[in-house]
């Protein structure tokens, strides 16, 4: 991590704030200004609003008119589920804990669609779902997986959808400013988006959808965002959220380098044990980050000793308040409890350093070498018994 002693791998959950960032935000907050009001300093904070809605439009291909600005993505993909006119939901087993939470108060009927081992869902099962009913029902997909990375073939999916009536959500927020995002040659309807996970600030995210949609926030207020999300706007934070945007092609240039960084680290772990999985490894996935299984230690366990050694990592998704427990992702992926319940995962970004990358892996073989020695141990002493 940039200017700290401790190795930050976490970029998943959220990135640094660049210091472009930092800076655009302070002039902002120091002009002030509420962008409804009509006089000189509410018109430059209207101003700094539809700056930031168009440099996100631009990074993403779609008009400006289409950015609803929300809280954060937990709020954006909340407003595509529930406040939609559909009565059926179509979502899979391996989303973000957001989607699932929403799934569970949706009004109409839900449907899950299961994945492969790799973490891709079953295109013949989603298919099958949407031969009858179609026409009323949303489809929310994560874009790119939150934990493994694993990206879903959006544009099959959007056809799919798209012939039997349906609308398409997906959630693009650990996908965007990690590959390229082209909200037109996607073929979705919705878009959900958030600041923290590109360098921007915390609180703030958006909903992307076609203007014709009924799409409606639950948050009422005086009319803000064209109607579609009452309160003032956190102008600072959309400022910082649209410079982090502008910065999309250096975001994207430093993940071709990650990739080459997450591959060697791979490659050296997979070297040292025929045990360890590399959790959608198989599948097309982001170039940042990486799922990893250690067998016999408990994810909690190898968080802490990487925290021991000055390594941020994670278990899988940020937004449990906190907790480590079971990946439900992995689970579904593979059905097995092992497996989800000793997997951490690993994430590069904006400020990396190949030495970092370098430390996860010698911190990781430490803690696993020093799991098979107390192994090896327990099999001699137990074979010196038999005997």
């Amino acid at each position: 991590m940039v200017n700290s002693d401790i190795i930050y791998l976490d970029y998943n959950a959220a990135a640094p704030i660049r210091p472009e960032v930092i800076d655009i935000m302070t002039e902002v907050m120091i002009e002030g200004g509420n962008p409804s009001s009509v006089h000189a300093i509410g018109r430059k904070a209207k101003s700094r609003l539809e700056e930031a809605r168009s440099l996100i439009a631009s990074a993403i291909n779609c008009r400006p008119q289409m950015i609803i600005f929300t809280s954060g993505g937990t709020e954006a993909n909340n407003m595509a589920v529930l406040s939609s006119d559909k009565k059926r939901l179509i979502t899979t087993t391996a989303e973000h804990d957001s989607i699932r939470s929403a799934a569970s108060r949706f009004s109409g009927k839900v449907d899950v669609v299961s994945v492969d081992r790799n973490g891709v869902l079953d295109i013949d099962e989603l298919a099958e779902l949407l031969k009858s009913d179609g026409d009323n029902t949303i489809v929310s997909i994560l874009y790119a997986n939150n934990e493994t990375g694993v990206l879903q073939d959006i544009r099959m999916i959007a056809d799919l959808v798209h012939d039997a009536g349906g609308l398409l959500h997906i959630d693009a927020i650990q996908a965007f400013c990690k590959i390229e995002i082209d909200f037109i040659a996607l073929g979705c309807d919705m878009m959900s988006l958030s600041a923290h996970k590109i360098g921007g600030p915390q609180g703030v995210g958006a909903l992307v959808t076609y203007e014709k949609l009924p799409v409606l926030s639950p948050i009422l207020g005086g009319g803000q965002e064209v109607g579609r999300r009452g309160g003032t706007e956190n102008i600072a934070g959309i400022a910082g959220f649209g410079k982090a945007a502008s910065m999309v092609s250096l975001s994207l240039t430093k993940m071709k380098t990650l990739e080459v960084w997450r591959d060697q680290m791979e490659t050296d772990l997979l070297a040292h044990s025929n045990e360890v999985i590399m959790l959608g490894q198989n599948a097309p996935r982001l170039p940042n980050v990486s799922m990893i299984y250690m067998p016999g230690v408990p994810s909690d366990t190898q968080v802490m000793n990487f925290d021991l050694d000055k390594i941020c990592v994670s278990a899988g998704s940020a937004c449990s308040s906190g907790k480590v427990k079971s990946s439900a992702v992995i689970e579904a992926m593979t059905g097995e409890d092992k497996i989800a319940t000793s997997t951490v995962r690993m994430s590069l970004g904006w400020g990396s350093e190949k030495e970092e990358a370098d430390q996860f892996v010698k911190c990781w073989i430490k803690q696993y070498d020093k799991k098979h020695k107390y192994q090896s141990a327990d099999i001699k002493e137990s074979n010196s018994q038999s005997a």
